[in-house]
């Protein structure tokens, strides 16, 4: 009973510093108040007994993340206007032809999950495995071993995308 009033308390927070980061005149308040917010979802694993995912979350999120949205916020100038810029070789319809792409591979995924049988959707972790972290590296390098090398692949793509966009144009 204790641990569902805390975790109701701790959502009713969450959504509440959700509110302030969208909300907030300030960038740099915004930036403060999504580090609470992150330390507030990893106290929530805590209380759900997912020690692993909580540490995680204040590794990541709240240290790594949050430290380049400030970098951002503080190399930004955001007194000078926006600028009018179309670029003529942006590709519009590929972008569209690509996005219906995934929403249709989106789609499949959700399809075939829903149509097998539902003691098949839920992995089973074995017994013999000890903790919280050791069942997570099973199950991540056994059952979702795909969805992990995916996860990995896209987050490539995405920091050479980004290191592309950052360099100087010649």
């Amino acid at each position: 009973m204790l641990e569902a009033i805390v975790f109701y308390l701790l959502a009713a927070l969450i959504l509440g510093l959700g509110v302030m980061v969208i909300t907030a005149r300030s960038a740099v308040h915004s930036v403060v108040f999504l580090v609470l917010n992150f330390l507030m979802v990893a106290v929530a694993y805590v209380v759900l007994a997912a020690e692993f995912l909580a540490v995680i979350q204040v590794l990541v999120y709240a240290g790594g993340i949050v430290v380049l949205y400030l970098f951002v916020v503080m190399l930004v100038n955001q007194k000078r206007a926006p600028e009018a810029h179309h670029d003529p070789h942006r590709k519009s319809g590929l972008g569209i032809m690509l996005a219906a792409a995934v929403l249709a591979e989106v789609t499949a995924i959700v399809v075939y999950t829903a149509s097998l049988p539902s003691t098949a959707s839920i992995p089973q972790a074995s017994p013999a495995i000890g903790g919280n972290t050791e069942q997570v590296g099973m199950l991540l390098y056994t059952n979702y071993l795909i969805a992990f090398e995916v996860a990995s692949m896209l987050l490539l793509a995405a920091m050479v995308g980004a290191i592309l966009f950052a360099r100087k144009a010649d």
